[in-house]
């Protein structure tokens, strides 16, 4: 299981990996070739970007919410530590402190 962080500031999307990775090794301090796990997010805090270095180059993970936005923790200290249940109930929508989820949207193609 991979360590797990998550960045509080908000990043700017436009950021490649490349970009992301310099903010790992830059602002935090850590290695982006380790095997960790970097979670990001934009200003509005609907997007969500996963960074990690896999054996032989990096795996981008990203999701875009319709309508919500992710419940992200305040921005007190630069980097927070998950367990891979944290990380998971984050993608499902929940905010980590109260574990209360995104509704579900559910739509269906009208042609």
């Amino acid at each position: 299981m991979p360590r797990i962080y998550l960045y509080r500031d908000p990043v700017d999307f436009r950021k490649s990996y490349r970009g992301l990775a310099a903010i790992v090794e830059q602002e935090l301090g850590h290695n982006p070739f380790d095997g960790g796990l970097y979670a990001f997010t934009n200003r509005r805090r609907d997007k969500i970007k996963l960074l990690m270095w896999e054996d032989n180059g990096f795996v981008l993970y990203y999701k875009a919410l319709a309508e919500e936005k992710f419940r992200w923790p305040r921005p007190e200290d630069e980097v927070m530590t998950l367990s891979g249940e944290q990380i998971n109930w984050l993608l499902d929508g929940y905010d980590i402190s109260l574990m209360q989820g995104h509704k579900k949207l559910h739509y269906e193609a009208s042609f």
